[in-house]
């Protein structure tokens, strides 16, 4: 059976396997759908998603609407014709219109075992959590936040290190490699949909500044998954000295503490123990405001630590 024609629509770094092995498995795409061109950085220069770049390498045609449901770009949309719409960390809500459209379909992939984490972060809240699995799910859309029917899932453990950038990386290939095996059974006729049963369903709300922050008075093994969801970015933060401090890596060392919670003790070779409830968090990799990222050893080279600071 002929491979479908595909619209595919995604924009950050997460969609980036996914449409490369479409393009390498020489699935017909007749373009790709992008959010505009943002505005980034100290000078605010415009920078172009990566789905975008990846497209242009690709020689693809390129939309960047600023709103899909808008008449220019529904009209653009019905010229083209797709077979199968797949979507990929889009960033916008798709009408209805475009949902019913295609014959083969809308699919989505979503970084999460659906219907757990549904939402804006659902690779950084199961390690904030403590979970130890996680996956992907291919799914038909609605027009619900990641509530369409589930076509397939594959599970996979979280490393009990492993940071939300690791495991962002790891999903978006493990996606890509089942959005083909989806399409493959679409086209076949042999898919089966499974409704999301509604009362396991969990909510990944979208990421803020405040999200980040450390309470020292929480237990070592809270504060040490905080710090690997948030890893690299948008990072768990505290304040040193009155400063800003961004931390991206942390051990655990669970045992009594006499100290108030945020204290520093003496530094060794595995790292900064800070004082929390129920032990030390172990600060290995940090960067203080108006400094590069650093391993807590080099920092602690070149910074006059007071054995009295307290951090937060």
């Amino acid at each position: 059976m002929a491979k479908p024609r595909i619209l595919f629509m995604g924009t950050p770094a997460f969609a980036l396997p996914s449409l490369q092995i479409l393009h390498e498995q020489q699935y017909p795409i007749i373009g790709v759908v992008s959010q505009p061109d943002r505005h980034q950085g100290r000078g605010l220069k415009k920078v172009a998603p990566p789905v975008k770049i990846l497209a242009q390498e690709f020689g693809l045609p390129i939309f960047q609407p600023e709103k899909v449901r808008d008449a220019s770009f529904l009209e653009t949309f019905y010229q083209l014709k797709p077979d199968m719409v797949v979507v990929v960390a889009f960033g916008q809500i798709l009408p209805k219109v475009i949902i019913d459209y295609p014959p083969l379909q809308c699919l989505n992939i979503h970084p999460s075992l659906l219907p757990k984490y549904r939402g804006a972060a659902p690779i950084n809240w199961p390690i904030i959590r403590g979970e130890t699995k996680t996956g992907v799910t291919i799914m038909l859309m609605d027009e619900g936040m990641d509530s369409g029917d589930i076509l397939l899932q594959q599970e996979t453990e979280i490393g009990a290190a492993e940071i939300y950038g690791e495991l962002h990386d790891r999903l978006a290939e493990l996606g890509a490699r089942l959005l083909i095996k989806t399409i493959e059974q679409m086209v076949g006729g042999t898919a089966k949909r499974k409704p999301q049963d509604v009362s396991g369903a969990t909510f990944a709300p979208r990421l803020k500044k405040e999200t980040g922050k450390i309470d020292w008075n929480n237990k070592v093994s809270d504060i040490v998954n905080l710090i690997r969801g948030l890893s690299p970015s948008p990072a768990a933060h505290t304040s040193m000295d009155g400063l800003p401090l961004k931390i991206f890596m942390a051990g655990a060392q669970p045992g009594n503490v006499k100290q108030p919670p945020g204290s520093i003790d003496t530094a060794s070779a595995a790292g900064l123990p800070v004082a929390a409830s129920d032990g030390y968090v172990i600060l290995k990799d940090i960067q203080l405001a108006g400094k590069k990222r650093m391993l807590i050893s080099d920092f602690l080279r070149g910074y006059r630590l007071n054995p009295e600071t307290i951090l937060g």
